[in-house]
């Protein structure tokens, strides 16, 4: 089989949608000898900066000589950048290969009564085939959609869980409550394993139960409130008022921003951590949301260390300082500038817009914006447009793209410059044709959106805007 032909029979699998449930995917894993048991895991989720965390853990790890596996989805440019090993993208043709592997066990799955795989969980096992086969020391495995339901939760005896935080997200499936959908990301909680969180209010609430109920012990990530970036005020989500059972025992690991250490490069924090604090830590990456992230990243790492694995500490400095999470708070562009941010939804939104504030103080927006039918596409307009002086509406490669225009709509009822334009490539070049001098371009909301704009500024030949390829840097 070859890379295409695989390509093609993922795509088609694409008719079996969504369909929660193990039992499919653990019976495929059962005739493949079952790979993830085989594994040592870190399983990371919640609503939004699972694939950063997951993707800063990996850095650390590799930077301390591990030979260290990620699962990540959905993709930007290529599927081959859901399976990495060290930074690097699978080979095309391992793909294919492993593909070859399991369709006769899916066509014996279903001569014999059981329901189809979906893709994702198709996805899921080759993974774990994949890493097996690979020897990997780690697998950091991020959730594809809740927890309890996600095809990646056959993981019995994870290393250390993140749930990094719960948002309003994908309510169809998870619920309409910040408690029901906190109670399904918990679902990846596991007995006696430790857990690392960012969640506040109702979502603590939640997952602290779960920990209490399983007897997991749970690290807490919260804001030192001493420094925060520039026009930060320390927000709700980082209140240090946990207001928890008193029966629930918890460690604390917090951040704090290194005062001016904040520009378009990156940021300079501290973690005071599990085993010690550690200052002047740097991450290429924009926004405080990342500032939580890694944080939960180095809890993480110590709680690793705390089983036995060897991190040095030059590792963990090494392996932030050289993360990559392509078109997440992305500039690609300097002349015009130009971010790329997959908000794509009002959690999202709202970071984008404190990123807005702290790192392009003064600058008006030319906003380029095209969600998916499914997202809280008013509250992410009033946030982002209403700041805006013009905005793009574009259309998603998505069947899941609805009435796109409306956003439009939604947008005129805070800014009086408001286009729609299907072709996301036309869109970005209108907004590059309204830009003026000191004006930002963002291009923000569905990550399929955002990936092909950030293609079509590649294609320009943009200097920062390079193909997102894996490897390390």
């Amino acid at each position: 089989m070859q890379y295409d032909e695989a390509m093609t029979y993922l795509q088609n699998l694409t008719k079996f949608g969504v369909n929660f449930g193990l039992g499919r995917i653990r019976e495929l894993l059962r005739r493949l000898g079952d790979p993830q048991e085989k594994l040592r895991v870190v399983h990371i989720g919640g609503t939004n900066g699972k694939g950063s965390t997951t993707a800063m853990v990996a850095s650390v790890l590799t930077a301390a000589g591990y030979r260290t596996g990620t699962f990540t989805s959905p993709h930007l440019h290529s599927y081959t950048e859901r399976y990495q090993i060290d930074g690097v993208q699978i080979p095309p043709e391992r793909v294919a290969s492993l593909v070859g592997q399991l369709k006769p066990h899916l066509e014996a799955m279903v001569a014999q009564g059981f329901e189809h795989p979906t893709e994702f969980e198709v996805s899921t096992a080759m993974a774990f085939q994949y890493f097996y086969e690979e020897g990997v020391d780690f697998l950091i495995l991020e959730v594809g959609l809740g927890g309890a339901i996600d095809s990646t939760n056959v993981v019995e005896r994870p290393l250390v869980t993140v749930i990094t935080n719960v948002a309003m997200d994908h309510m169809d499936y998870l619920g309409r409550t910040i408690r029901e959908i906190a109670a399904v990301k918990a679902g990846i909680i596991k007995p006696g394993m430790p857990l690392v969180t960012a969640c506040r209010g109702e979502a603590l609430e939640v997952v602290a139960q779960f920990c209490r109920e399983k007897g997991s012990p749970m690290v807490l990530v919260n804001s030192g409130g001493s420094a925060n970036p520039p026009g930060a005020e320390v927000a709700e989500e980082n209140d240090n008022r946990f207001n928890l059972n008193p029966e629930i025992s918890y460690r604390t690991v917090l951040w704090e921003a290194a005062g001016g250490g904040v520009d378009q490069g990156g940021q300079y924090f501290a973690v005071h951590g599990l085993r010690r604090t550690y200052r002047d830590l740097f991450i290429p990456l924009l926004g405080r949301h990342q500032l939580v992230n890694a944080a939960g990243a180095v809890a993480v790492v110590e709680l690793l260390a705390e089983q036995g694995f060897s991190i040095p500490e030059e590792a963990l400095y090494r392996g932030l300082a050289v993360v990559r999470w392509p078109a997440r708070l992305e500039i690609v562009l300097n002349r015009p500038l130009v971010l790329l941010d997959g908000a794509h939804n009002y959690d999202g939104a709202r970071s984008l817009a404190k990123a807005w504030d702290d790192y392009f103080t003064g600058k008006q927006v030319v906003l380029v914006i095209g969600m998916l039918g499914d997202k809280e596409r008013g509250k992410v307009v009033a946030e982002l447009a209403s700041r805006a002086r013009a905005v793009v509406v574009t259309r998603p490669n998505s069947p899941r793209a609805g009435d796109w225009q409306r956003l439009a709509e939604e947008a005129r009822k805070y800014v009086t410059e408001v286009y729609t334009i299907e072709s996301v490539s036309e869109a970005v070049e209108y907004a590059l044709s309204l830009v003026r001098a000191n004006e930002l371009v963002c291009i923000t909301g569905s990550l399929y959106m955002v990936a092909e704009a950030r293609e079509v500024l590649v294609e320009k030949g943009a200097m920062d805007a390079v193909p997102y390829a894996g490897g390390k840097s």
